[in-house]
């Protein structure tokens, strides 16, 4: 069981000051800034998952993981970002050969969308009629295809899973074909830009469906056999971890200035024992976590399966690094004075960004 490395060591300085030197600047605008998309370009962050045949780097998930993790440690918006629309690239190892050719054929190609099923699908002679809304889709100003989940009528009936429950697919549509609705409103993770779209009635053809699951992946690469939740999860649970860690980094400085210049006659806490602790209990959930995706991703690379003890392995452990990051962060706030209730600060930032991005469902809850 290795000891990950701090996520600085992952991206260079100046790329990392380059990104933080307009993260302020990003939040107020609502979105990222032109020259924080730029470095996401340059580097084809958004194409972590996408074969080198799409202009992708088809990185290993462990490699994708450690990539995401310093972004978010970085800034919690482009962290968050990269691993949304890097998340939804994924799906180009689902689509319909005739699709990916067509949606990937963009340098800058960003997928953005929703994973509620909140559209109705009708079945056509040629393909579908779409109906829907979505909220929540990271990217928006700069999406250049949108993903959403219907559920599937024919002929006025809704059709039905092998579960008995709707039938629910995936689809895709060009950025001309969605509206946007500009409903953002966070008090964190302003600049995602994760705004709402719709569309009315919108007539697509059979090749814009696709299923998200091992067996109905296109393409033979590792990557696209895992199941989508344990890549949802874990790609989620490091973002966590890199602004939890951050916020670790950010503390020691105030601590620092609070041991040397004392204000008032009251006693400090152990601050620099608190900090050390908290440090060591997030690295114990990192190292498991990395532990966890690195034992299943070499089974997946072998074998082109994961057994399922290993996939709870991955959940838990995913699970676990998202709550932990969360109680950390919350046990050292109240000692970080009122610079961390600034909103102008960097720290306050990492806070409401932390704070704003574990309302995502998926790692709510631990698993048991």
């Amino acid at each position: 069981m290795s000891t990950p490395s701090h996520p600085s060591v992952v991206i260079v300085p100046e790329v990392v000051q380059a990104i933080r030197d307009l993260s302020a600047e990003a939040e107020k605008a609502g979105r990222l800034h032109d020259e924080q998309l730029a470095i996401i370009y340059a580097q084809r962050w958004f194409n972590l998952f996408v074969p080198a045949a799409y202009g992708g780097l088809a990185l290993p998930l462990p490699e994708a993981l450690r990539i995401e993790e310093a972004l978010a440690w970085t800034d919690g918006s482009t962290g968050w970002t990269v691993t949304l629309c890097s998340g939804a690239n994924w799906f180009v190892g689902f689509l319909e050969p005739s699709a990916a050719q067509e949606v990937y054929n963009n340098s800058k190609v960003c997928l953005a969308g929703s994973g509620k099923a909140s559209g109705v699908a009708k079945v056509t002679a040629h393909g579908y009629e779409i109906t829907g809304e979505w909220n929540y889709a990271t990217g928006t100003p700069h999406a250049t295809v949108f993903t959403a989940n219907c559920v599937i009528e024919k002929d006025g009936i809704t059709l039905q899973d092998l579960a008995g429950g709707p039938l629910v697919q995936s689809f895709w549509f060009h950025r001309e074909e969605v509206t946007i609705r500009e409903n953002w409103q966070p008090t964190g993770m302003i600049a995602t830009a994760s705004n709402g779209f719709a569309v009315n009635r919108l007539t697509v053809p059979a090749n814009r469906s696709f299923v998200l699951q091992p067996g109905r992946a296109v393409l033979t690469d590792p990557v696209y056999h895992f199941p989508f939740l344990q890549f949802a999860e874990a790609t989620l649970a490091v973002n966590y971890s890199g602004m939890a860690i951050r916020f670790l980094d950010l503390c020691h400085d105030l601590f620092a200035e609070k041991i040397n210049h004392p204000n008032g006659s009251t006693p400090l806490p152990p601050l620099t024992a608190m900090l050390q602790e908290a440090t060591a209990t997030l690295q114990q959930a990192r190292t498991q976590f990395y532990t966890a995706i690195t034992r299943s991703w070499a089974m997946m690379f072998s074998q082109q399966t994961v057994t399922d003890i290993l996939l709870q392995e991955m959940s838990h452990t995913s699970r676990r690094l998202a709550t932990i990051a969360r109680q950390q962060v919350d046990a050292l706030y109240p000692f970080c004075g009122l610079t961390a209730a600034n909103p102008s600060t960097a720290i306050n930032r990492v806070w409401r960004d932390l704070h704003t991005a574990s309302q995502h469902t998926l790692l709510v809850y631990p698993q048991e």
